[in-house]
């Protein structure tokens, strides 16, 4: 077989590139071969005949796989995103540089945890709705 780079002159005939497997078709000579990615083959047009039908059986066969592999990675994309955070909040949640965290002294101003404070209308709601039950 005769071997032919991309964008070459070449003499009328087919020609298979099996990198983009591609047959191109030259009708008269001195045409060019396009510019692709991988080189040419001169094949008969025998060979022409009989390779397109199995190209295109491949063409039909892969081209759902393109589609799964392509779901499958978008869905691994953000599935490893969920990861790229780290374990520092895991750690120490809401954890600020600078803050004191341990140091024996209560927090004023702050509610503890499971401690619920009341405005004075809360109370004030509170107690009519006993007066009331009553």
């Amino acid at each position: 077989m005769t071997r032919y780079e991309s964008n070459a002159t070449v003499k009328s005939g087919y020609y298979f590139n099996p990198i983009t497997m591609s047959i191109v078709p030259v009708s008269r000579d001195g045409e060019r071969l396009p510019n692709e990615k991988g080189t040419w083959f001169a094949i008969p047009w025998v060979a022409a005949l009989a390779l397109t039908p199995i190209l295109g059986a491949l063409f039909l066969m892969f081209l759902p796989m393109i589609g799964f592999v392509l779901f499958a990675q978008a869905a691994g994309v953000k599935v490893a995103g969920l990861f790229r955070g780290g374990a520092g909040e895991l750690v120490v949640p809401g954890y600020a540089p600078g803050m004191a965290h341990l140091t024996g002294k209560e927090a004023s101003g702050e509610k503890k945890e499971g401690e619920v404070k009341t405005a004075p209308e809360l109370e004030k709601l509170q107690k009519e709705i006993e007066e009331k039950r009553k």
